[in-house]
C-alpha cells in the first residue's frame, strides 16, 4: 500500500518494503487544527514523478508534534530532500520555529497542501485547501526550497507574531528571536514584512503573487552565487551558479581583449549526457528573452554528468549579459518538442559582477582609465582678499 498514516506512537514496519502502518487513532481525520497527524507518499510511482517522497503533515504544531516528526526523521523512513506538504492553523510558533530548523537540516522542501486518499493511478477525491497560519507559517520558511502556495491555499501570520512588532505575545517568542530565525533561514524580517497583507480579524495573510518576487519563496530555485577573483596574468573570470532543485547550472564568463567567452554546464545525469550531446540539433544562450544566434556554433557536447556549450561574443554584448534579468542556455534535441536547459538572473548578482567588468573593460583596446577627480585649486592671495572685502 503506497500511501500511509503515522501516529504519535511507534511507527511499524510492514512485511514489504519499509511500509509503515495505520495506527488505530487515524481511524477519523482530526482535521487541520486536531492532534498532528502524518501521511507518507512514497511509491515507485510518486518516486518516478516527483522525484522525492511526499510527506504530508496535518494538524497542531506544538512540541509533541516536532518531537513526532524528530523520531521520523531519525527512523530513516523519510530521506533528505523529502517534499513536506503542511496544513495547520494551530500551534505555538516556538514548536514551529523548531519544526523548521529540521526541516531545514534534513534539505526538505515545503508546500502547503492537504492529503487526499488515493494515487498517481486513483486520484480520489480533490483535496480542500489548505490553511497555514502561524506556526505553520514559521515551519514553511524551514523549507530549503519554499514554494509558493496555489489556488485557495492559504498563508499568514496573527498580527502579534508579525517580526516588525515591538513586544511579544503572551507566551510567544520574543519579535527578537522570530527575527533571528527567519534571518537564519536566509530570509530577511522586511521581506516578510513585503508580502503580509492587510490585517484581517487579527491575520495578515500573505500575498502569495508577491511571495516570489520578495525573495520568501524561491520555488525550488537557491540565490544566485557569483565567484570572481583576478590572478594576475590570468583572463578574467566569472563564474555564476545556482542550485535547482538539488541540481546546478553554471554559466561562465571569460575576457579577453575585443570579446567574451560565454560557457555554460547544465546538469542532467552522467548516463544522460552522452545521449543527449548525440542527438542535440541546436544550442544557443538566450539574453533577456532575446535569442542569440539560435542556429550557429557546435552543438553540445558531454562532459561527465552534464551538456556543456560555448560561444564567443564581442565585449560590447557583456553589459546587457550582466544586467540581464534572465540569461538562459538552450539545447533543442531531435525528436523531442521540448527545449533542455536553464536560466539565471544576472542582474540579481550586480553588485558582485562589477568588478569583473571593470577588469574585463580595461583589457579593452583604446581603454582610457577615467582621471582621478582634480583636486579644487585653492583661489589666489588677490581673490581671497577680494573674497573677504566683499562679504563686509
Amino acid at each position: 500500500m503506497p500511501d500511509f498514516l503515522l501516529s504519535r506512537g511507534a511507527m511499524l514496519l510492514a512485511a514489504a518494503g519499509c511500509v509503515l502502518a495505520m495506527p488505530a487513532m487515524a481511524k477519523s481525520s482530526p482535521g487541520f487544527d486536531g492532534p498532528l497527524t502524518v501521511h507518507l507518499r512514497s511509491d515507485s510511482i510518486t518516486l518516478r514523478m516527483a522525484k522525492a517522497p511526499q510527506l504530508y503533515l496535518a494538524g497542531t504544531i506544538d512540541a509533541a508534534a516536532v518531537e513526532q516528526v524528530r523520531q521520523l526523521l531519525q527512523s530513516g523512513k523519510v530521506p533528505p530532500g523529502t517534499d513536506i506538504y503542511l496544513d495547520s492553523s494551530a500551534g505555538d510558533a516556538a514548536a514551529g520555529m523548531a519544526l523548521g530548523k529540521l526541516f531545514r537540516a534534513a534539505r526538505f522542501s515545503t508546500h502547503l497542501g492537504t492529503w487526499r486518499t488515493g494515487s498517481w493511478r486513483t486520484a480520489g477525491p480533490p483535496a480542500r485547501p489548505a490553511t497555514c497560519l502561524d506556526a505553520c507559517a514559521y515551519a514553511w520558511l524551514g523549507g530549503l526550497y519554499r514554494w509558493s502556495p496555489s489556488g485557495t491555499d492559504r498563508i499568514g501570520l496573527h498580527e502579534n507574531l508579525l517580526p516588525n512588532r515591538d513586544a511579544a505575545a503572551p507566551g510567544a517568542p520574543s519579535p527578537a528571536d522570530l527575527r533571528d530565525y527567519i534571518t537564519a533561514m536566509d530570509v530577511r524580517p522586511e521581506q516578510v514584512d513585503q508580502v503580509s497583507g492587510l490585517v484581517v480579524n487579527g491575520i495578515a495573510w500573505w500575498n502569495t503573487e508577491k511571495l516570489l518576487p520578495a525573495q520568501v519563496a524561491n520555488n525550488g530555485r537557491l540565490p544566485l552565487a557569483a565567484s570572481y577573483q583576478k590572478t594576475p596574468g590570468d583572463a578574467p573570470t566569472l563564474v555564476l551558479s545556482q542550485t535547482v532543485r538539488g541540481h546546478e547550472s553554471q554559466v561562465t564568463l571569460q575576457c579577453a581583449p575585443g570579446e567574451v567567452t560565454l560557457g555554460a554546464r547544465y546538469t542532467v545525469g552522467s548516463e544522460r549526457a552522452p545521449n543527449l550531446a548525440a542527438r542535440a540539433m541546436y544550442a544557443y544562450f538566450e539574453i533577456g528573452g532575446q535569442a542569440w544566434q539560435p542556429r550557429l556554433g557546435k552543438r553540445p557536447q558531454a562532459d561527465g554528468d552534464a551538456l556543456v556549450l560555448e560561444r564567443r561574443m564581442p565585449f560590447a554584448q557583456l553589459e546587457n549579459i550582466l544586467h540581464a534579468g534572465s540569461l538562459a542556455a538552450w539545447i533543442e534535441i531531435t525528436g523531442s518538442p521540448v527545449r533542455l536547459g536553464f536560466w539565471l538572473a544576472p542582474s540579481s548578482a550586480e553588485k558582485l559582477t562589477q568588478p569583473f567588468f571593470a577588469d574585463c573593460q580595461a583589457l579593452q583596446p583604446g581603454y582610457v582609465p577615467p582621471k582621478a577627480p582634480a583636486e579644487q585649486a585653492k583661489p589666489s592671495f588677490w581673490k581671497r582678499i577680494t573674497g573677504k572685502l566683499r562679504h563686509q
